[in-house]
């Protein structure tokens, strides 16, 4: 399968952005994973794709550093007002039900793609983490902050917008290829 033929797929699959990612632009900032210790979204420590489970920052540089090519993909939708906190849920379930959706296909052509998404896998209700292995090791994916990786500055090193005006919200996920 080719790039081409991969943005189309993840087209059709239901994201309203894709477009070609090179991995080299991809910087892992320390910043950005410190974050993701602040907890703030109550998954830090209990997710196998999540920080600290996820590896050291110096452990998905050497990841990341391995693949060549990628695809950003994005959702984005409108949103009735700034406080529109049920239309940014509705935004966030449809891309990772379209990311989760999307991921065996892109394994079944590149099996040794890395799935990064915004926030952390939901693929199985409860994560096992720590006390069992992942249940579902082919189709979790970790999250780009979790990796380190400022999203905003991610679209931006490959020419993808970011934000697209007032009342609207994107969420962003990519899939690094070798």
């Amino acid at each position: 399968m080719t790039i081409e033929q991969l943005i189309e797929i993840a087209k059709e699959a239901g994201f309203t952005t894709v477009s070609e990612m090179d991995p080299a632009t991809i910087n892992l900032r320390e910043d950005v994973r410190a974050m993701c210790a602040d907890n703030t979204c109550k998954i830090y420590g209990r997710n196998w794709t999540c920080p600290p489970a996820c590896g050291t920052l110096e452990e998905c540089r050497a990841r990341v550093a391995k693949y060549h090519r990628g695809i950003i993909v994005q959702t984005t939708g409108e949103l009735e007002d700034s406080m529109d906190f049920e239309g940014m849920t509705e935004i966030g379930r449809r891309h990772k039900e379209n990311f989760a959706a999307l991921t065996p296909r892109v394994r079944e052509a590149f099996p040794d793609t890395l799935p990064l998404s915004a926030g952390g896998c939901t693929v199985c209700k409860t994560c096992t983490y720590p006390d069992e292995p992942c249940r579902a090791p082919q189709l979790a994916f970790s999250s780009m902050e979790g990796y380190g990786m400022l999203v905003s500055e991610a679209c931006k090193a490959n020419g993808v917008p970011y934000y697209y005006g007032t009342n609207t919200l994107t969420y962003v996920g990519c899939y690094l290829l070798d």
